[in-house]
């Protein structure tokens, strides 16, 4: 009965997350139908990708930076769910959440910041942003995905463990996707693209795997 009301005091809050989190999908279509409906399906439509990279608008509107925190968010309670999943005695509150929320949060505002000061200090902005903006295109495009999985996996006789395998086939697909759509600029830089993927996509991941095992 005590382990019963535990988890129902542990998990009281993902609930909470989750209408916020639908409540900002509602905010950004009030703001933008089409663009919000062009990330949902970014990484199928290349074409929405071009189109952005044209328009080349500030991540910092209101609609830019609301996606960032709907994709941080979604990835944060992916990640949380996992560990608690690997490590039955790690409790799930919502301060352990915040607390992954916030390394995400700092990664990812880092890389970002950090990709965009290399991209303009070697003047190689132009010849890249493509890549950047498909590359959290694509992200947020499964942020969506992944929300969907989460509330299956969490609220279902799904077997949770399968969630980190569902988790990791999605960021391979995108990596998939990624390369197609970028293979000219990859293969003419390929040293660096290797360089990058070790920093940026699999130190994080084989860190993150090291945490949980």
């Amino acid at each position: 009965m005590q382990a019963v009301e535990k988890i129902t005091e542990n998990t009281s809050w993902i609930p909470i997350v989750l209408v916020i989190l639908f409540s900002v999908i509602a905010v950004l279509k009030i703001i933008d139908t089409i663009k919000l409906k062009g990330y949902v399906f970014a990484i199928f439509n290349k074409g929405f990708v071009e189109d952005e990279v044209e328009e080349d608008t500030s991540i910092f509107s209101y609609f830019y930076s609301l996606l960032f925190l709907f994709f941080i968010t979604v990835l944060s309670l992916a990640l949380h769910f996992i560990i608690s999943i690997k490590h039955p005695d790690f409790t799930s509150s919502f301060t352990s959440f915040l607390k992954v929320f916030l390394i995400v949060l700092c990664y990812f505002s880092a890389k970002r910041v950090l990709e965009n000061a290399i991209a303009s200090l070697f003047l190689i902005k132009k010849h890249v942003r493509y890549y950047m903006v498909s590359n959290f295109g694509f992200q947020y495009s499964l942020s969506f995905i992944l929300l969907i999985g989460f509330i299956l996996f969490q609220f279902s006789p799904l077997k949770p463990t399968n969630f980190l395998y569902f988790t990791i086939a999605l960021y391979l697909f995108r990596l998939i996707f990624l390369v197609r759509n970028n293979k000219n600029l990859i293969f003419s830089e390929l040293f660096y693209f290797i360089l990058y993927i070790c920093a940026f996509e699999i130190a994080p991941l084989l860190t993150l795997f090291k945490l949980m095992l």
